[in-house]
């Protein structure tokens, strides 16, 4: 699990300019919701980013689902994304 929380945290760093980003596991706070799978993440991405906080927070969050797009068909179940300056 650390080594693809690793993995998107490098993806995201060979596309989008940041300055911090924490990559948060809430997974087990939908254990018994009707389409939990544990082979899928509900990931909450905070992102510190003077560039993303500079666009509207639609196109920041275009940009960052466009980046992990194939995750999002085979790894990220849900994904929450804060942006901050």
């Amino acid at each position: 699990m650390k080594n693809y929380f690793k993995y998107i945290h490098q993806k995201l760093k060979n596309e989008i300019e940041f300055e911090d980003i924490e990559i948060v596991d809430n997974s087990n706070k939908h254990k018994g919701h009707r389409f939990y799978s544990p082979k899928k993440f509900h990931l909450h991405i905070k992102i510190k980013s003077l560039y993303l906080s500079s666009l509207s927070r639609v196109s920041a969050q275009k940009i960052i689902m466009r980046v992990l797009s194939e995750d999002l068909k085979t790894k990220i179940h849900a994904l929450e994304i804060s942006i901050d300056k």
